[in-house]
């Protein structure tokens, strides 16, 4: 077995023939799949009337799980060229920690038992939900968009936007104009904050041939679509005021963040050559995952107020 350096040679790595607990963990991409639980928690607690906390917890847990055999089916199918990234050569598949074949296994696994118990247990509108987002990220992102166009990005995003839209599915059986424009506001978050990363680690993803878009459109295209999608976003992200989905608090954050985001696109669209380019983008990527935690922190918060102050 080999892993990629920094410098981008191929040595031999460590390998493991008995995968431990914290290997499969690994798998389930845990920092992805705490976003989608923070996400879905929002959707969940926005949504109106109440759900018994039983049910609340295991609609969560199914989520989670959902996410992270999502995760695990990602880093089967993606094994070669993760073997050659220095980001993810350390993955426990190229390390050799875990066989290809345990993780198809167990992404497997979890994705029926995950949707199965969701649609059970709580509903199957939800279920149903979490079986689209699972196949939309496995087949449609991974096995197909991801190698064949520089949109990847932008069309494969739709699976990371749904965990709000099963979290509110969960709570009331239904699918809403306000869970909708959750999903509209991480599906419009990703691209620029994707193609940040994409601008640093550039090299990264032409070495695999994976078509993003600094490798196929350049640079200064990337830097643009990431102005133009951050001045849509940025409004989008206001509107949950205007239904009624967010509060006078939520305003006040949504547009100062909103604010800061557009100056962090601005400055990577006007800095284009060197170390300044990359440190802004690395700026706005870092910055993007706030941005997307405080506007859903601000309406999971104003929610559980409201309805610990009503119960």
């Amino acid at each position: 077995m080999k892993e990629l350096t920094a410098e981008g040679a191929l040595t031999d790595a460590v390998t493991s023939t008995e995968p431990s607990v914290g290997d499969f963990i690994e798998l389930m991409k845990p920092r992805v799949m705490s976003l989608v639980v923070f996400t879905s928690l929002a959707g969940l607690f926005a949504a109106p009337g109440t759900l018994h906390p039983v049910l609340a917890a295991i609609a969560i847990l199914c989520i989670a799980v959902g996410a992270g055999a999502s995760g695990a089916l990602n880093m089967w199918y993606d094994a070669d060229i993760d073997a050659r990234m220095a980001r993810t050569a350390a993955r426990p598949i190229p390390r050799g920690r875990v066989t290809a074949e345990e993780a198809l296994a167990f992404g497997s696994v979890l994705s029926v038992m995950s949707v199965v118990t969701l649609g059970v247990l709580v509903n199957w509108v939800a279920g149903v939900l979490l079986a689209l987002t699972i196949a939309y990220y496995v087949f449609f992102y991974t096995m197909w968009l991801k190698r064949r166009t520089p949109q990847n990005i932008v069309i494969g995003g739709a699976a990371g936007s749904f965990p709000p839209m099963i979290g509110w599915a969960a709570a009331t059986g239904t699918v809403t104009i306000e869970s909708v424009l959750l999903f509209l506001i991480i599906f419009m978050w990703t691209p620029p904050h994707f193609w940040a990363l994409a601008l640093y680690r550039c090299r990264d993803y032409e070495r695999v041939g994976v078509p993003m878009l600094p490798v196929v459109a350049g640079g200064d295209e990337t830097r643009r679509q990431i102005l133009l999608y951050s001045l849509v976003l940025v409004p989008l992200a206001v509107a949950p005021y205007f239904i009624g989905l967010g509060g006078v608090v939520y305003l006040a954050t949504s547009v100062v963040l909103g604010l800061v985001f557009l100056y962090l696109a601005s400055k990577v669209w006007r800095i284009r050559e060197g170390r300044e380019a990359d440190h802004a983008a690395k700026q706005l990527f870092g910055f993007s995952i706030l941005y997307l935690f405080l506007l859903f922190a601000v309406i999971l918060g104003e929610h559980l107020a409201t309805k610990i102050v009503g119960a």
